[in-house]
């Protein structure tokens, strides 16, 4: 795939093209108006000598003694340099011609082809001119052809070297205007290579790293503080998959050492039959424990990749949490703990997911009950969202442990960590449960109870 040009080149050619448009625009109206200009000042010395020429023409009485007019116009002339005249009555007999240059080789259009100014452009062998043609009916009603013409050379020449120059000068702005763009997008460019470097030093190590927005132009203030948002994101993403290497750690390295160390105090001395048993039953406790640990942790890996696309099927809550009822019935009876149920819903999910979110919520807070109280469960439907909610009484939890009793590996009580109670996965796996169906979970706890609350949308809006 080809590279696209950098911003640079591209900003520099856009600036280079807008100089030369305007440039270009700027020479041709000049040239345009100075040729306009001379043109005018040509069109107005012609009329003033037709309008001199008609006057005298048509004060002539007869076309046979012309001789005292041909004075007359020669004195019109004078006062008009570089002008030529040239009359010619109806029959095509000269009347009068200005000496040294013959317009008689001048084209002579009929009365309807010429110009509506009469103005037009001749050239011979050694001049350009302006040319004026005019008809003019004399007093004694004879008719005259009269040729007006200037010469055109010095003006015209310097023109050409006017347009000479000015293109020159043209092409010269726009390479010195391009150059100029270019050191201007450089310059314009510095913060943001400044940007870069400071990116190009963040490290694993310096995460905290920030951008000062207030230091950047303004247009970079947004980069700047999108940047530091990912940066934050980052770092809270890291110090989380940190923790979480750290506590995967922790938690295998407890079995493994329990596996290894009741393994070596068996292999110390014989042992009867009997007692090789009862340590593999101890082994298979840890080995339960551990594949349980690894199963909830690829679940929750999963989760957080998307690969838990929900199955969508029509769920009867209430049917499930009975369910769940008499699967927990022998241990709650053991905990002398009693649960109850309040209200219906209906929503679609999948079963076997939700079923698995409410059966941790459930088994928490049985564990957490306190003997000769009871577990609620709470279902309702408001809208287009179905409640959820699991309350238990006992102690109240401080908030600092409700901001973080979603988080892997936490457990409320530090001392119950190797109690057999779970790895501390099992809220996890609820929160992402929930929000692979589009829902959002929250826990509370006050002096009467602690709740655990789920929403989720009727219908399937799944977050994969």
């Amino acid at each position: 795939m080809k590279r696209p040009p950098s911003l640079t080149l591209r900003l520099t050619l856009l600036f280079t093209v807008a100089a030369m448009v305007g440039l270009l625009a700027f020479g041709w109206i000049t040239e345009y108006a100075l040729k306009n200009h001379f043109d005018a000042e040509d069109l107005h010395e012609l009329k003033v000598v037709a309008h001199a020429v008609e006057e005298s023409l048509s004060l002539q009485q007869s076309s046979s003694d012309l001789a005292p007019i041909k004075q007359r116009f020669d004195d019109i002339l004078v006062g008009h340099h570089g002008a030529l005249l040239h009359i010619s009555d109806a029959t095509g007999r000269l009347i009068y011609s200005s000496p040294g240059q013959d317009l008689s080789l001048m084209p002579v259009p009929s009365s309807g082809q010429l110009p509506p100014d009469g103005i037009q452009q001749w050239s011979d062998s050694r001049h350009n001119y302006s040319v004026l043609i005019q008809q003019v009916t004399g007093k004694s009603g004879t008719g005259y052809t009269v040729i007006i013409a200037v010469i055109t050379d010095h003006y015209l020449h310097f023109l050409d070297e006017f347009r000479r120059t000015l293109w020159i000068m043209v092409i010269g702005g726009i390479m010195v205007m391009g150059l100029m763009g270019w050191i201007a997008v450089r310059h314009g460019h510095r913060p943001l290579h400044h940007i870069v470097d400071q990116i190009s030093r963040i490290n694993a190590s310096e995460l905290n790293t920030r951008l000062d927005p207030e230091g950047v132009p303004a247009e970079l203030t947004e980069l700047a503080l999108s940047f530091n948002e990912l940066l934050q994101r980052m770092e809270e993403a890291f110090e989380r998959i940190s923790n979480f290497s750290a506590d995967i750690a922790h938690e295998l390295r407890t079995p493994v050492t329990n596996l290894m160390t009741q393994s070596q105090v068996t292999l110390s001395q014989a042992r009867s039959m009997e007692e090789y048993r009862e340590i593999l039953y101890s082994n298979m406790e840890e080995y339960e424990r551990m594949a349980q640990m690894i199963d909830d942790m690829l679940f929750l890996a999963k989760g957080d990749n998307g690969l838990h696309p929900p199955n969508a099927e029509d769920i009867d809550l209430k049917n499930e949490v009975c369910s769940l009822f008499d699967y927990y019935e022998a241990w709650a009876e053991e905990r002398r703990v009693s649960m109850t149920l309040e209200g219906t819903a209906q929503i679609q999910g999948d079963r076997l997911m939700l079923r698995r979110a409410l059966s941790n919520l459930l088994s928490n807070a049985i564990r957490h009950t306190p003997a000769g109280s009871a577990v609620n469960v709470q279902l309702s439907a408001a809208g287009n969202s179905v409640h959820i909610a699991v309350q238990n009484p006992g102690a109240p939890l401080p908030a600092e442990q409700i901001a973080r009793i979603f988080d892997r590996f936490y457990r409320t009580d530090p001392s119950r960590q190797h109690s057999g109670e779970g790895a501390g996965l099992g809220l996890a796996i609820v929160k992402s449960i929930v929000k692979t169906h589009g829902g959002r979970v929250v826990a509370t706890s006050d002096e009467i109870y602690t709740q655990f609350r789920i929403s989720l949308p009727v219908t399937g809006r799944y977050d994969i």
